[in-house]
């Protein structure tokens, strides 16, 4: 899967935590469906990308979620 893909539905999941008022449990609620419905192919590629281009592109929650998900 492209990396632009990746990181378009990982904001996507980003953004339907966002309104969670306790931010840590949000990022924590995005990492647990990342690692749940994302295969480990995916989640690879995604952090490959990020080491490669750095997580400018995330928004700042799933920022937060990215030591979770590893």
């Amino acid at each position: 899967m492209s990396p632009a893909k990746l990181i378009r539905m990982a904001n996507q999941i980003g953004a339907f935590f966002d309104a969670m008022p306790d931010r840590e449990q949000a990022a924590r609620d995005v990492a647990s469906h990342i690692r749940r419905h994302w295969t480990s192919r995916m989640r690879a590629e995604l952090r490959a990308h990020i080491d490669h281009a750095g997580d400018g592109e995330l928004t700042p929650l799933v920022c937060a979620a990215l030591p979770l998900i590893r």
